[in-house]
């Protein structure tokens, strides 16, 4: 069995393992739970993150923080890498490699990019330099991988934007992205106490309207709806993968009043809290 690279210096910590058919049941459940997460993936694999399914058609990298992610098929190799905000924060370093808010926490729910052949083979290499660091344990292997984990960040945000905002059915442009990141990291920070546009578009020195506007413009759904959308998610998450009554979940997510949240996500879902939680609910329940 492949075996685990790990660096560890005081509060950081950074890791390197291989995946593949023989041993993926080694990584679903809890282990990586508090990481943040880069992951190859080949072709022909399946998996869950959160409430969405893929099938990956060609080699992909999926980037995750604290998504819920499970695999159920795969053959070929995987590699992930895995570290903690102490080895490499994405907020603090966000000017280096402009990647919060599009490879992480973007408004769409869309944690991957997928690769042509020579990127294929251009990240695997990355990988695998920082594997031969990892093995070598060099004085200045921290520095090294640093360089190699932020050139993986930076390809895949140009890919990420290449698929996903310069495209037919979508095109933001360049003046526009700030925009459209910043909300996104604002909505990740504070959708728990902050359900209103007024309050986001605040955040940005902006009016309401404006924000509006500016996700009109582009084609986008509302600011509001993200909004929405955002703590439904959470809500599943928490009715999924806990045993808190709604009640308590509706207070996390910042509702004082339990059937206001009852109506908003029986409204919005088709489903009360309640039988979402029954007829999805199975298997293993996370502590979050």
């Amino acid at each position: 069995m492949p075996q685990q690279l790990v660096f560890e210096d005081h509060y950081k910590k950074l890791g390197l393992e291989i995946f593949s058919e023989e041993n993926l049941e080694n990584f679903n459940g809890n282990r990586f739970r508090t990481d943040i997460k880069v992951f190859f993936i080949p072709s022909g694999y399946e998996l869950t993150v959160d409430f969405n399914h893929y099938k990956t058609k060609k080699p992909s990298l999926f980037f995750l923080t604290n998504q819920h992610l499970s695999i159920q098929k795969g053959k070929d190799e995987s590699i992930l890498l895995f570290y903690n905000r102490d080895f490499y924060c994405i907020q603090i370093h966000d000017k280096e490699v402009a990647c919060d808010g599009l490879l992480f926490h973007n408004v769409f729910e869309i944690p991957f990019v997928e690769l042509d052949p020579s990127e294929t083979t251009l990240i695997k290499d990355l990988f695998q330099n920082i594997k031969d660091e990892l093995e070598w344990k060099d004085s200045s292997a921290e520095e090294m991988i640093r360089t190699y984990v932020k050139q993986i960040i930076i390809r895949a945000t140009r890919k990420w934007k290449k698929q996903n905002l310069d495209n037919e059915t979508l095109r933001i442009p360049g003046n526009e992205l700030d925009i459209f990141r910043d909300f996104s990291r604002h909505l990740e920070i504070h959708f728990r106490e902050k359900h209103n546009v007024a309050e986001y578009a605040d955040l940005l020195h902006i009016a309401p309207k404006t924000l509006t506007h500016k996700f009109k413009n582009l084609n986008l759904d509302s600011p509001n709806q993200f909004i929405i959308n955002r703590i439904l998610l959470e809500a599943k998450r928490l009715l999924f993968y806990t045993d808190k009554p709604v009640k308590e979940i509706a207070y996390d997510l910042g509702y004082e009043d339990p059937a206001y949240f009852n109506r908003l996500f029986t409204n919005k879902t088709g489903n009360t809290p309640a039988n979402f939680k029954k007829n999805y609910s199975s298997g293993k329940k996370y502590n979050i």
